[in-house]
């Protein structure tokens, strides 16, 4: 697979993403449904704790990647929900941690909202990735 970044501007490069990518010849695709902060059995963990639920979200999500045989460095677009952006935002260090070993910065979209599906949950990731 071969990615080429579009980046008309560069502000978003400082914030760890693209703002487009080319992605040509894909052999296989994977859609990961919302992950979010919960434990192997679905419920939430990290109540009240905006930094322990996108470390959890992020640990949810590599376990999916993992379970197809990908990583962090195939992620090709990210869509972020956030109950705080501005918390969220002030905690995403954390996925410059993830991702950036894997020199990925992938196109990514964050969006506040007023709730998600399980009460107490205060961030959701989704990704797309491919190989």
């Amino acid at each position: 697979m071969k990615r080429t970044a579009v980046n008309p501007w560069d502000w978003s490069l400082k914030l760890g993403y693209n703002q487009a990518e080319i992605i040509e010849t894909p052999a296989r695709q994977l859609i990961c449904a919302g992950q979010t902060s919960v434990d192997a059995e679905g419920n939430p963990v990290h109540p009240g704790d905006m930094r322990g639920q996108i470390g959890q979200a992020l640990d949810n999500l590599e376990a999916v990647l993992k379970g197809a045989g990908m990583g962090l460095g195939d992620v090709i677009r990210l869509g972020i929900y956030a109950t705080d952006t501005d918390e969220a935002l002030r905690n995403f260090d954390l996925m410059g941690m993830r991702f950036g070993p894997t020199g990925n910065t992938p196109p990514m979209t964050l969006l506040g909202v007023t709730g998600l599906a399980i009460p107490g949950l205060m961030f959701e990731i989704e990704a797309t990735a491919a190989t």
